[in-house]
């Protein structure tokens, strides 16, 4: 699908890029309600550490995700003002994607049209049976 003439963009390039990702956007949901260090994703998510550490890092450096430190710990979480680019582009679509479903709902929904049985169309009569 892609042509090896012109480059991907790097998933650190921008927000909508980081987010193809579908282990980062568990991450992001994970951190969307509350701080949590990176031992707690590991475990919540059956994620390997380098895997979670190089993830945040790209969330980081495209600014989806905030992070502090407390003691020994670091602490991240989302960013929901930064994600707010993510939704608005995603709602301009949200009308099609109703549009369909509703079609879909609506083609399910509907009568099927009355079909012959092929049975009685065929007029098969029954022998009848001796009587003993």
């Amino acid at each position: 699908m892609y042509s090896d003439l012109v480059p991907r963009a790097a998933t650190t390039s921008d927000a909508f890029n980081a987010v193809a990702e579908p282990r980062r956007r568990e991450i992001l949901n994970y951190l969307a309600l509350e701080e949590r260090p990176v031992g707690d994703i590991v475990q919540a998510l059956g994620l390997e550490q380098p895997s979670v550490s190089k993830h945040l890092r790209v969330l980081l450096d495209v600014g989806l995700v905030r992070v502090r430190r407390d003691g020994r710990h670091m602490l991240y979480q989302t960013d929901a003002e930064a994600i707010r680019p993510l939704h608005e582009w995603t709602r301009t679509f949200e009308h099609l994607w109703r549009n369909q479903l509703n079609r879909i709902k609506e083609r399910a929904e509907r009568p099927a049209p009355n079909k012959p049985n092929p049975i009685t169309r065929l007029n098969i009569t029954q022998p009848d049976k001796e009587k003993s």
